[in-house]
């Protein structure tokens, strides 16, 4: 293991799996239950998925007031929540379970996301993941960004140099106010202007441990 890297801060969406089919069932169901017609699709939410739950609210219901967009996403969140505990949720992209059994072997490894509460430790409990990640933490736990949460999760478990691993422009940009390296994740669903490595499958992080974050 390269000594500069000692931990690896990951993105769930587009980056660990894809949920977006599971998710926009249940968001269409609690919408039209609400009293909207709209009906959510996967590459909508792939659209959305990253930023915080308040603006995607904004996006998708931008006709609603704020209260009534937070009444529509708790619901959301509901139905979300229930969909994926009933799925067998074989979703992860490939190499994923196995790449991160290896790699907690040789580095920490840590999950950030804009998500809500609980919907990391749903991940982690689905894929029997739980066991080989150290810390994490979320957009719904504190209520802040996703470079603040970064951050946090740095400064209390004493990183000197990690690395955040995500799939979009916000998350580059995340990354780069939080002061760490980007590793763009090209097979998710978005695009970045920056990175300090790219990968095109998530197996190439133990590349990445091997080598360092620049080429």
């Amino acid at each position: 293991m390269d000594r500069k890297i000692d931990g690896i801060i990951l993105d769930v969406d587009g980056t660990l799996w894809d949920s977006t089919g599971i998710v926009a069932g249940a968001w269409t169901r609690a919408v039209r239950e609400c009293g909207h017609e709209v009906s959510v699709t996967s590459d909508m939410l792939k659209g959305l998925f990253g930023l915080t739950m308040a603006a995607i609210a904004a996006r998708l219901l931008p006709q609603l007031s704020e209260e009534e967009q937070g009444r529509v996403m708790d619901l959301c969140c509901v139905y979300e929540q229930e969909a994926l505990e009933q799925d067998e949720c074989r979703i992860c992209y490939p190499g994923v379970e196995e790449t991160i059994r290896e790699l907690s072997r040789r580095v920490r490894l840590f999950i950030v996301s804009n998500c809500q509460s609980g919907y990391i430790e749903l991940f982690l409990e689905k894929t029997g993941l739980g066991p080989y990640v150290t810390d994490i933490e979320c957009y719904g736990n504190t209520g802040k960004g996703k470079a603040d949460n970064i951050r946090l999760v740095a400064e209390r478990n004493h990183l000197r140099q990690p690395v955040y691993v995500g799939d979009t422009q916000g998350d580059c940009d995340a990354a780069g106010q939080a002061g760490v390296p980007f590793v763009f994740a090209e097979y998710g669903f978005g695009q970045a202007d920056r990175w300090e490595r790219k990968i095109g499958a998530f197996a190439e992080l133990t590349d990445l441990i091997e080598k360092g974050p620049a080429e």
